[in-house]
């Protein structure tokens, strides 16, 4: 009999995993407790942006012309319960209020309403970013809660998505990571994988703290390599380096890599910052706190090329103060390919700024509306264009590829001062002075 599927949680994470297994061939329910967001995913629309998502789910939700309608929506746990034979956990971990460590409020709250409607065998599986031990206290509640007890049982499979390619992750995965207790559910998570697992994606197996810890270690190693590159900007700048040249050179070196090794105003979303706070207090607990001392460091430099790119703008607008100064910002979203400003070091220098006296308007190519909710003090402008008119800068702050494209001749025939601060190392400053522009980067000499 063919394996069903629900997916608990719609969100980023969830809404696209629902979306692939369907995409894979198995009947997907998805729950989510907000009926305004099964409303708009039952109609095939999603509440974010994300390249591909959207026209995935069109081609399996149930009710659209044309699907395989293999997909569908619900606020029933009952329904969910009775669905399933392998039900997936994609609920938000957010970082706790005045703290480090991880909220676990929603994933407890998901296990605490499946659990009791699990009347027959069942694999549940966690895919959140949790606290190392999670799962262990999971599986016990699980079996605790559930009419079947232990025959509910858990597995851990972390997510590895990233923003912007997040279905081609889901789809074509670089590596599927499990964590179980069980021959059975190894081999029920084999055949939900069995598709991209044959076109060559690698399958590990593992223990529950060893699957919980890949993800935030991952993160934490690329939270280090974008820290390191940005520390070697600032010792670039202050001997008159350039960390460009300097990340090109090393980046040959094949036991470091060329990848993140672009230096710039650090990294931010939902997930580096929390994952590696997270990381560090969840050591604390466990009593090996000196081992992650070095991503405090990791963390300080990141806030800190925030502070250091207002610097560089105060002191291109004369250097005292923002008063009377119109800034134009480039970018909003964390990264490209993304509607998400959360902990967006874009939208946090351009608050800083604004706070600070600046008149700033920003422009971003999908996270307009997001900001304006974040932020609705700054101006906000319907083009790049729009939102350099009469500024005395610019910055550059997310590399979408819409910049890269601007004309540097065009934007200065509007602005009030041909001067461009590259807050992401993204543009080609060549083009931009020879339009003209004083371009200058972080961590590269000032001509």
């Amino acid at each position: 009999m063919a394996l069903k599927i629900t997916v608990i949680g719609t969100g980023y994470l969830g809404a696209t995993h629902a979306a692939a297994m369907a995409e894979l061939g198995f009947e997907v329910l998805g729950l989510d407790v907000v009926p305004e967001k099964i409303e708009m995913l039952s109609a095939g629309r999603v509440p974010m942006y994300e390249p591909g998502l959207e026209e995935l789910l069109a081609k399996h939700v149930a009710g659209i012309e044309g699907s395989s309608g293999r997909l569908r929506f619900t606020t029933s746990w009952e329904e969910v319960g009775e669905f399933g034979d392998i039900h997936f956990v994609c609920v938000n971990t957010p970082q706790k209020h005045g703290e480090y460590a991880c909220d676990m409020s929603f994933v407890d709250r998901a296990f605490t309403s499946l659990a009791p409607q699990l009347k027959r065998p069942a694999l549940v599986v966690g895919k959140s970013t949790v606290p190392v031990g999670s799962a262990a206290r999971l599986s016990a509640l699980l079996a605790e809660l559930s009419p079947v007890g232990t025959d509910a049982e858990l597995a851990w499979n972390p997510e590895f998505l990233r923003e912007g390619f997040a279905v081609q992750d889901t789809l074509h995965p670089d590596r599927i990571v499990v964590g179980v207790e069980s021959e059975r559910s190894e081999k029920l998570l084999r055949e939900v994988y069995r598709t991209p697992v044959s076109e060559g994606s690698p399958f590990v197996v593992t223990d529950f703290p060893t699957a919980e810890l890949v993800k935030t270690s991952a993160n934490s190693f690329l939270a280090t390599k974008i820290s390191f590159i940005n520390a070697m900007a600032e010792v670039c700048e202050a001997a008159d380096g350039d960390v460009v040249k300097l990340a090109e050179a090393i980046g040959y070196d094949e036991r470091i890599g060329s990848k993140f090794l672009r230096a710039g105003i650090g990294f931010g979303g939902g997930c580096l910052p929390k994952d590696i706070r997270a990381f560090m207090a969840r050591a604390g607990e466990l009593g090996a706190d000196q081992a992650l001392t070095f991503l405090r460091e990791v963390d300080s430099i990141n806030m800190r090329r925030r502070g250091h790119m207002v610097e560089l703008a105060r002191d291109a607008v004369g250097g005292d103060s923002f008063l009377g100064k119109r800034v134009a910002v480039l970018g909003a979203t964390f990264k490209p390919d993304s509607d998400d400003v959360r902990d967006s070091p874009a939208l946090n220098v351009a608050g800083q700024i604004h706070l600070q006296g600046g008149q700033v308007t920003v422009y971003d190519p999908k996270g307009m509306e997001n900001a304006r909710r974040l932020f609705p003090t700054l101006g906000y402008a319907d083009s790049a264009l729009d939102a350099v008119r009469g500024a005395d800068v610019v910055l550059h702050l997310t590399e979408w590829r819409e910049f890269r494209e601007l004309d540097p001749a065009e934007l200065g025939e509007v602005t009030s001062s041909r001067l461009i601060l590259d807050g992401r190392n993204a543009l080609d400053s060549v083009k931009w002075r020879e339009a003209g522009w004083t371009y200058r980067a972080m961590g590269r000499p000032k001509a």
